[in-house]
């Protein structure tokens, strides 16, 4: 009796902790929605700010984001599924395996400013890149390097014994039987780390306030080395340094709102394709 009184307690903490995170959810997205859904229009999405980003839109900020976070796939990508192959696969249970793993932890817990003090210091000065969208692109790649590592590494080890052990035994090679085998089923482990990596890429401050975001720019980037504006750094700049902010109100909300939305729809997308990969597989 008592085991069982102890059993539903849990279950209903439990629920009651899950209903207020969703809660504190809801009430965070409406909060943003109803403040800045007046600023939403087309004007707002395709044009450029002007009077002192007090009117116009955000494109060249929408834009921007998109190119750091492409950036930070391509830099991210292979680094993180090529490191967590071989931990996973290759890696024998050695002292330095062990250091390696709580290295990439460690790491995962190292606050976003330091890398972009890091960033800075490496590939603006010492390598010369410049305050640019390949700088902010590599800074925001080592972020997220850890979560892609252990999430892919994560995918690999679910995926069953048996399969490895049945390709091997029809002559495949190990990397073959990683190529044909075990990368195919781990996919959509590893489609989700990615889009967790997107979205933490696409919602930071700091990492690019130091190496690739700017105040305002007159025009679009044209190459990699440009410098570029940025959705996160657009927001803090008219909700901080802007010397007009309480008129930009309403497009510090819409700016957060629009963020907010690209992040959510990344999720609701890798959800869904997650979904239809799993119902293939099981057919």
């Amino acid at each position: 009796m008592n085991r069982l009184w102890t059993q539903h307690t849990a279950f209903a903490l439990l629920g009651l902790t899950a209903l207020m995170v969703f809660a504190a959810l809801v009430l965070v997205l409406t909060f943003v929605a109803v403040r800045g859904a007046p600023a939403i229009s087309w004007e707002f999405i395709s044009a450029f700010p002007r009077r002192g980003m007090t009117e116009g839109g955000i494109f060249p900020a929408l834009l921007g984001t998109f190119y750091l976070v492409l950036g930070t796939v391509f830099v991210a990508l292979p680094l993180g599924v090529g490191a967590a192959i071989y931990l996973a696969e290759y890696a024998e249970r050695r002292t330095w395996t062990r250091v390696v793993r709580i290295g990439v932890n460690n790491l995962a817990a190292v606050p976003s400013i330091v890398f972009g003090l890091f960033g800075l210091a490496f590939f603006v000065k010492a390598l010369g890149l410049g305050v640019s969208i390949l700088s902010g692109a590599l800074t925001l790649g080592l972020m997220v390097l850890p979560l892609l590592i252990r999430s892919t590494e994560e995918a690999l080890k679910a995926v069953p014994k048996e399969f490895r052990e049945g390709a091997l035994a029809l002559g495949a090679t190990q990397w073959q039987a990683i190529r044909s085998v075990v990368l195919p089923v781990a996919i959509p482990g590893i489609f989700t780390g990615v889009i967790l990596a997107v979205g933490r890429a696409a919602g930071e401050t700091a990492p690019i306030m130091f190496t690739a975001a700017a105040f305002w720019t007159p025009r679009l980037p044209r190459s990699p080395l440009d410098e570029v504006m940025a959705l996160p750094y657009h927001l803090y700049v008219m909700a901080t340094e802007s010397t007009a902010f309480w008129k930009t109100r309403h497009l510090q909300f819409g700016t957060a709102l629009v963020l907010l939305g690209l992040v959510l729809v990344l999720y609701l997308w890798a959800a869904l394709w997650r979904a239809r990969i799993r119902r293939k597989k099981r057919w």
